[in-house]
């Protein structure tokens, strides 16, 4: 090595202070030997291998698993409330939701609101295919493949099923002889009474599935994709979900609650839902994934060396003999950093601290 070469190697030494991550305390290096080794003045230190693995860069959000979003179910069957389900109770399709003077009003699924009186006099219309949809999968069919056409053969089913209900037999559909939903629902709350008017209010209704309902910053809304997978921490355990929808419109956190960012919510539903337990209406924390990394050289964060003169080294441990080498970094995730740089590769060794 010529003398210029060592002149230049001494002054890094004198002048360059690097300082570990996770620590308060800096390493002055005092000697760079030949090759590029150095000796830290310091006792021996831990040190952690250099390994290949797939980084992933996460969102975090908290969220609660319940039932979803609340929606209100309101009658327009003209009478007095005779009856009305009891809160938690699952109403499927033609099963009856409250009943009016004695008379069942039963529960079709649907999610284009029945706006007229159907009979065989009615114009060809997207709710008549919805109505001969709910006759046919309750087994009151015979008019062939749903349609928008109101037939003869529509009229006969509509009249089965009206004497199976104990109801007057008329061949003819009135909005008000059911509710509406877009899939078996279960009561969340009761609002409607008994002896109150049947056009109203009745009770307010989730899905029957549980799922996982996070509220997401705003500015983040991004990392959440609809299909995307999440990991679910609840009690300690990590579990799996599927973003099923993400909210477009953002809400401010209510006073004193939040941080005070706006929120968008974003539903989840679980995996597996068994894995749960039976809890309701408990607080958990969910991962978005923002960036996966795949098969890269990650290190401890603890490894990381800040260089006064700026940019990050690690200090390559070699059976006792050690040497900094300038890296570039990469994602962040779960105390590991992803780093790159010339020479390293997985296996080699580095000093630590955790």
């Amino acid at each position: 090595m010529t003398g210029k070469t060592n002149r230049a190697r001494w002054f890094l030494a004198a002048g360059a202070t690097v300082v570990v991550l996770g620590t308060s305390s800096a390493v002055v290096l005092t000697h760079v030997a030949s090759g590029g080794e150095t000796t830290a003045a310091a006792k021996p230190v831990a040190t952690a291998e250099i390994a290949n693995s797939d980084l992933k860069e996460e969102e975090n959000a908290t969220g609660k698993l319940g039932y979803g979003k609340e929606s209100v179910l309101a009658g327009k069957k003209s009478g007095t409330i005779t009856s009305l389900p009891a809160q938690g109770a699952v109403l499927s399709r033609g099963k009856s939701a409250y009943t009016v003077d004695a008379k069942p009003v039963p529960l079709f699924y649907g999610t284009l609101p029945f706006y007229r009186p159907l009979n065989k006099d009615a114009d060809k219309g997207p709710d008549v295919k919805q109505l001969e949809e709910n006759l046919r999968a309750l087994g009151y069919g015979g008019f062939g493949t749903p349609d928008e056409k109101f037939t003869a053969a529509t009229e006969t089913a509509l009249k089965r099923w009206q004497k199976s209900l104990g109801v007057d037999q008329t061949g003819a559909f009135d909005p008000a002889d059911v509710v509406l939903a877009p899939g078996e629902i279960r009561v969340s709350a009761v609002t409607g009474q008994l002896g109150a008017p049947g056009a109203g209010e009745l009770f307010k209704y989730t899905g029957t599935a549980r799922i996982v309902t996070a509220e997401l910053d705003a500015a983040k809304q991004s990392v959440a994709q609809k299909d995307a997978k999440v990991s679910v921490s609840l009690n300690g355990t990590t579990l799996t979900g599927t973003v099923t929808d993400v909210g477009t419109t953002a809400a401010a956190d209510k006073e004193g609650q939040g941080d005070g960012k706006a929120k968008v919510a974003v539903q989840i539903k679980m995996d597996d839902p068994a894995a749960a337990g039976d809890v309701i209406d408990v607080p958990v924390s969910v991962q978005f994934t923002k960036a996966v990394h795949k098969d890269v050289l990650v290190v401890p964060v603890g490894a990381l060396v800040t260089l006064a003169e700026g940019g990050y080294a690690v200090e390559v441990d070699d059976q006792g003999k050690r040497r900094l080498v300038g890296v570039e970094t990469g994602l962040f995730s779960g105390g590991m950093v992803e780093i790159k740089a010339a020479g390293l590769r997985a296996g080699q060794r580095v000093v630590t601290t955790s």
